[in-house]
């Protein structure tokens, strides 16, 4: 039977360690989809076309684009990324809910266009713990780490327009929220009384609405413009 599937984006700076996160919780919820979203950059260490994204020529991008085949499409560091519509119409028919990992441009698409979509934006604690995920990665050149730390502070400032913001201090901690959120929002979907477990997960899922997380995220933003200050000194 056709239903509409519940859509979750997640959304976050680059080395937030949104992709480690989104890899678990899909290992984890059953019925979870991921949409693989389609890129014109390069392919990086050992990914794979089909796996981590559908890599196409910019000509094959337009293209798509022309023809309407995508949710949300954004440039992001001079590579462009899109979300076919294709996944959502599988999602509906298959009984399973869709995963999105997309940027701040693309949620915003989506939003408008799915204003039912549930969104999660997903922080690092501060910029120095964001900047020595960057460095550890060992394939960004010093021009790159600056500017994704730039653009992090640029992203995280909008995190204000997301349903849930999940700060990422602890990956197994943060795993488990995530659970909660999806678990939470199918719970809200079956429209019944719930057991005390379940009521226990839509209670943990409450507490990283963005109301109950604003006073949080405000001393994180403060680290990256702090350091963005003292570096235009």
């Amino acid at each position: 039977m056709t239903q509409n599937p519940l859509v979750f984006i997640i959304s976050a700076p680059s080395g937030s360690g949104k992709s480690t996160l989104t890899n678990e919780i899909l290992k984890l919820v059953p019925n979870l989809v991921f949409s693989i979203s389609y890129t014109t950059r390069a392919l990086r260490g050992s990914e794979q076309n089909g796996k981590q994204y559908y890599f196409v020529s910019m000509e094959n991008f337009e293209r798509m684009v022309r023809d309407g085949e995508f949710l949300e499409h954004a440039n992001v560091h001079g590579s462009c990324y899109g979300t076919a519509r294709r996944f959502l119409r599988e999602a509906g028919t298959s009984g399973n809910d869709l995963l999105l990992d997309i940027d701040v441009q693309g949620a915003a698409q989506i939003k408008k266009n799915l204003t039912e979509a549930i969104s999660v934006f997903v922080v690092p604690p501060d910029r120095k713990t964001l900047e020595w995920r960057l460095r550890n990665r060992g394939e960004n050149s010093e021009r790159d780490i600056q500017r994704r730390l730039q653009d992090a502070k640029r992203e995280i400032e909008e995190y204000d327009k997301y349903d849930y913001v999940l700060i990422n201090d602890h990956l197994e901690k943060s795993i488990e929220r995530l659970e909660a959120i999806v678990l939470s929002e199918r719970l809200r979907r079956e429209k019944r009384t719930l057991s005390q477990e379940e009521a226990a997960i839509v209670e943990r899922a409450e507490r990283l609405r963005l109301t109950n997380l604003k006073e949080k995220v405000q001393p994180i933003l403060a680290s990256f413009r702090a350091d963005l200050a003292s570096a235009q000194l």
